[in-house]
């Protein structure tokens, strides 16, 4: 346990912490919490840090909550927001908490108390206001929360009561969290550090408790762009929002420059094998063999070693020297919803390039496989007369067609009336 703070560090977990807090964790195993607001329907990319933090500290013999702001998610954090976001609905909050629930499982191990995954509602919706702002709210003064950088930054843009209130709301869950839990470390992103100290401070004024705060760095991106943001918008966990494909290829294609950072926070590889695929990532650039690992290991993570394996297959098809004959069923129908399909009714190539959108014409179909232009399956194809048949058909019935370097369609075997297999 005292390795901890040093392995946090390491894999750049920490940006700021409270004074003693290696001491602290020195003493045994602690219980610490992350708040997540569900006002998104899927966990995204940006909150991969405080959960990967608690996944660190529960392997480290130490008892995580994962809370989920069925409360807080009501009122909106003002942490991070140039304006006020829509207050939701408590169907809708409540749906996204449910799904994000499950996403939790993915990271943390909630057999036999290990992890504890709680709802800040259960204590925050019957609270009374009076009794509340006497017992909470007395130990606040307006004008040390308003140099909190989650106040400062938003008071010229205008700032709710409701979203002022905000800071309140965290700090009584840390209360009621070192009450009922012994809990007494928060983490979080350094947007919090605010919210989270305000905690601390409350814990010791009320109980005389000895509380910590641990908050880790915005993760950038070297490109500039916002990590986590794709051209399409946010990678989301939930493969009904961000496919695993797409997820997949968010890791595979993160920068030379950013992807020993990311394998130090967003897997468990230790320091030797991050060392050894850092320095194959420098011997060969073109081979990526770090953002292999990182996609790999993140993509299982969250969406299983099947889904993982048959995703870096898809990938390879399309951008590497892989033979597709060697993939299975489920990467075909990965493809699939990736490129344009069409069903495999025709059996001459011709025809198919035609009906697969990659010829405008059959003289322009003729054209190109004339060039050496075509390939069926990855192979080139120059015979103008070549039929499609059972031999050449993939996983699940495919036949990958591909003109030029980037353009892939699938012609997909039909059968049933009106339909005759290719």
């Amino acid at each position: 346990m005292t390795e901890l703070l040093a392995e946090l560090e390491w894999r750049g977990f920490v940006q700021q912490a409270t004074p003693h807090l290696k001491a602290h964790l020195a003493r045994g195993p602690a219980t610490a919490y992350c708040g997540f607001d569900p006002t998104a329907a899927s966990l995204q990319l940006g909150n991969l840090v405080p959960v990967m933090l608690l996944t660190h500290l529960q392997l480290h013999g130490h008892r995580p909550i994962a809370l989920m702001g069925g409360g807080t998610g009501l009122i909106g954090d003002p942490s991070g927001r140039r304006s006020e976001r829509p207050l939701l609905a408590r169907e809708e909050l409540r749906a996204n908490l449910e799904r994000q629930q499950a996403q939790m499982a993915h990271f943390l191990e909630f057999a036999g108390g290990r992890a504890l995954l709680l709802d800040n509602a259960a204590w925050l919706e019957p609270a009374r206001l009076v009794d509340f702002l006497r017992d909470v709210g007395k130990h606040f003064t307006v004008n040390v929360m308003l140099q909190k950088e989650s106040v400062r930054a938003r008071l010229d843009s205008g700032l709710s009561y409701t979203e002022f209130s905000y800071m309140l709301l965290q700090a009584y869950d840390f209360l009621q969290l070192y009450r009922s839990h012994g809990c007494t470390l928060q983490v979080g992103g350094s947007d919090q550090w605010g919210n989270i100290t305000a905690g601390v401070d409350l814990i010791r004024r009320v109980e005389n408790g000895e509380a910590h705060a641990l908050v880790a760095p915005l993760v950038t991106m070297a490109s500039g762009a916002k990590f986590g943001k794709t051209a399409a918008g946010a990678v989301y966990l939930d493969p009904t929002l961000t496919s695993p494909y797409t997820f997949y290829q968010f890791w595979i294609n993160v920068d030379d420059r950013d992807v020993e950072g990311y394998l130090k926070l967003f897997t468990l590889h230790a320091r030797d094998e991050i060392r050894e695929l850092v320095k194959a990532q420098r011997a060969d650039p073109a081979g990526r063999a770090a953002q292999r690992a990182l996609a790999g290991d993140v993509t299982a993570r969250v969406h299983g070693a099947d889904a993982a394996r048959a995703v870096a297959d898809a990938s390879a098809i399309l951008f590497e020297d892989f033979d597709p004959r060697r993939a299975d069923a489920r990467t075909f129908e990965i493809l699939a919803a990736e490129l344009p399909t069409a069903p495999g009714d025709a059996t001459g190539l011709v025809d198919a390039l035609v009906q697969a959108g990659l010829a405008k014409s059959k003289g322009e179909a003729r054209r190109a496989i004339e060039q050496g232009g075509i390939y069926v399956n990855q192979q080139r194809e120059r015979d103008v007369e070549r039929r499609l048949g059972a031999g050449d058909r993939l996983g699940g019935g495919y036949v990958l067609l591909r003109k030029g370097k980037k353009e892939y369609a699938l012609l997909r075997r039909e059968t049933g009336k009106g339909k005759r297999e290719t």
